[in-house]
């Protein structure tokens, strides 16, 4: 870590000509993180002293007031810099767009409680959707987790939630859940984990996965958490139609899409000092030299550049309302083409150097355990597949 970033006091507004420290101090601690699967608190410190965790929020409680080309630019150097960081800002931020969004379903004295409480320090929040029963929400079902109504009209939860990312740093549980009324409601009920009584809730340590590790996206288990009346948000009928907000689904496919980019830029960039350095006897000069070598990394730049143009343009077409029918269209489909790029990227970087690029020595090896995880995230690639190839066949012009 810098000196400059070390001697932040308090808190400053997002300053973009800063970020390569952030980036760097990341980046130095991230294989420790990485080893022991530990949460980077300190990461999130530092986010938030360089106004990185209210980068969404509305100006007028102090926020940064950005809107998605922004985040998607940020998001993208966090990712260079450590992915798992980055994962856990992008969906903070992904909750946090949401709840600022016009016509936003959150009650605005929930919403705002949210929103001051990360400008006045680093508290993070997650949505908590995911069971071991379930699966994702995405692909339908009833939530297993209950929501225990309470005569002051409280509510007391009890279930699993799984693939909880960043549980050991989250200040707010963002839990979707059902009523136990004979005619279940489902809505999202909010867990502030700073005031919730002993015993309400508890982190059980089961990540273990091959990549993305110090996300330490553990199972929360709840067991009777309390969750205030005005604490809830969209309760709503098992049966009725979720609310479908275009933009906030573009918001995260590009956010995602962003983190993950990150990490083809790292490993391009590794994989070019590896070139320049490298500097077999039976030759004498530099692998970098060769035509063999720089046709090969000539394929990752191409991939590379198209995504940072997809992510830019698409992120900005949505921010400034051009076409935004289409934009948001696109959004997934640009999710896609950006993590396929970027696990090709690290994949053919890989297939270039060959065993020093399988070594735990080596930051390559990390970037193509973490790049890989970039298929598990909703949308799936199948998904946005089904999706578009409907919307082609539905008039033969991709419903433009």
């Amino acid at each position: 870590m810098s000196v400059g970033i070390v001697g932040i006091v308090g808190k400053s507004v997002l300053n973009e000509a800063t970020l390569p420290e952030v980036v760097a101090a990341l980046a130095a601690a991230a294989s420790g993180h990485d080893a022991d699967g530990s949460f980077p608190y300190e990461a999130f410190d530092l986010l938030w002293r360089h106004g990185v965790l209210d980068l969404v929020v509305p100006a007028g409680l102090g926020g940064g007031a950005a809107g998605l080309e922004t985040a998607v630019r940020v998001l993208v150097d966090l990712g260079r810099g450590d992915p798992s960081v980055a994962l856990v800002t992008a969906l903070h931020l992904l909750l946090h767009s949401q709840m600022a969004a016009p016509g936003s379903v959150w009650p605005q004295v929930l919403r705002e409680r949210l929103q001051r409480s990360v400008v006045d320090g680093p508290a993070l929040a997650n949505a908590l959707r995911v069971e071991p029963e379930l699966g994702t929400p995405a692909r339908g079902g009833m939530p297993a987790t209950v929501a225990e109504r309470q005569a002051d009209g409280s509510y007391r939860l009890r279930g699993r939630k799984i693939y909880s990312t960043g549980a050991p740093g989250l200040r707010w549980f963002v839990v979707y859940a059902r009523t136990d009324d004979p005619e279940p409601l489902v809505g999202q009920f909010v867990v502030d984990a700073a005031a919730a009584e002993e015993g309400g809730w508890r982190i059980e340590p089961t990540w273990n996965h091959l990549g993305m590790r110090a996300t330490a996206s553990h199972d929360v288990v709840f067991d009777g958490a309390r969750v205030e009346a005005d604490a809830v948000v969209d309760l709503r009928p098992a049966d009725a139609p979720a609310g479908y907000d275009p933009v906030l689904m573009a918001w995260n496919a590009l956010l995602i899409a962003a983190t993950y980019h990150g990490i083809a830029l790292a490993a391009r960039d590794w994989l070019a000092d590896y070139l320049q350095r490298r500097v077999p006897s039976g030759l004498g000069k530099p692998l970098a030299t060769l035509p063999r070598f720089q046709e090969a990394v000539g394929r990752i730049e191409a991939k590379v550049r198209t995504s940072t143009r997809l992510l830019a343009d698409t992120a900005r077409r949505i921010d400034e309302g051009v076409e935004l029918v289409d934009a948001c269209a696109d959004a997934p489909l640009v999710k896609l083409t950006v993590t396929n790029n970027a696990i090709e990227a690290v994949t053919e970087a890989i297939a270039l150097v060959g065993n020093p690029g399988l070594s735990r020595d080596n930051d390559l090896e990390r970037h193509l355990r973490n790049v890989l995880c970039s298929r598990i995230h909703t949308p799936q690639d199948d998904m946005i597949l089904v999706g578009a190839g409907r919307a082609a066949l539905a008039d033969g012009t991709g419903g433009r």
